[in-house]
């Protein structure tokens, strides 16, 4: 009874509240320096994008589209969100926008391919191979943008993406040297959990692209330059 009786003591049920107050406040703080942290990156990545975001028939033409990766099923078929990305991709360079289409995923297993996913949905859909330039290092958005550049050489491009993408996108490429415009698809708006997933995570992605931006770290895989998109550009 004296033991369970000290447990309730007076002190140590103020050292207890004290150590809930600091833990609280502690958490609080951590909070809402995560949501000013999130809204100052979106304001960033919405100020660099704004005035480079077009439609299709609108946007200026580059050299090169830069189609960053999705998921692709396991039977090697694009997800619809990629499949809407190369389709606007196709649709760029039939209309004369682009010259080149690179498409940028991760291949970081062999058994998972998204630039081959992508180039084979293309040539089906009639791009010519020769076209067409693969970068199988691009394992996030920063990466493919500074692989593009510093890799492929690309100095111009029309960035494709989904919408609640293309801000982060363009703002990492342009951060990285390169005159990027973009283009989004909002076809495959399905309110159905993958849109939802993909864009509350965007949340947390902003952030990252600044501090990425911020610390100028080079890509997972920099490689020496390749002259795949000189090529197809012509």
């Amino acid at each position: 009874m004296m033991a369970g009786a000290g447990l309730l003591a007076p002190g140590t049920l103020a050292r207890v509240r004290k150590l809930l107050r600091k833990t609280l406040v502690a958490g609080a703080l951590a909070l809402a320096a995560s949501v000013l942290a999130m809204a100052a990156s979106d304001l960033w990545v919405r100020a660099v994008a704004h005035g480079h975001v077009y439609a299709v028939k609108d946007v200026p033409a580059a050299p090169v589209a830069l189609v960053l990766g999705a998921e692709v099923y396991a039977d090697g078929n694009p997800s619809p969100f990629l499949a809407a990305r190369l389709e606007i991709a196709r649709q760029l360079l039939a209309d004369g926008k682009v010259r080149a289409i690179l498409v940028s995923g991760d291949h970081r297993e062999w058994a998972y391919n998204e630039p081959g996913a992508m180039f084979t949905w293309l040539i089906g859909h009639g791009v010519p191979s020769e076209r067409i330039v693969l970068d199988h290092a691009g394992f996030d958005t920063y990466d493919s943008c500074a692989r593009a550049k510093q890799v492929f050489g690309v100095a111009a491009a029309i960035v494709v993406t989904q919408t609640y993408h293309i801000d982060r996108a363009v703002t990492l490429c342009r951060k990285l040297g390169i005159d990027a415009s973009g283009v989004a698809d909002d076809s495959v708006r399905i309110y159905t959990e993958p849109w939802y997933h993909s864009a509350a995570r965007e949340r947390g992605a902003v952030v990252k692209a600044l501090l990425d931006v911020g610390s100028g770290r080079d890509p997972v895989f920099l490689g020496p330059h390749e002259a795949g998109v000189e090529a197809a550009v012509g």
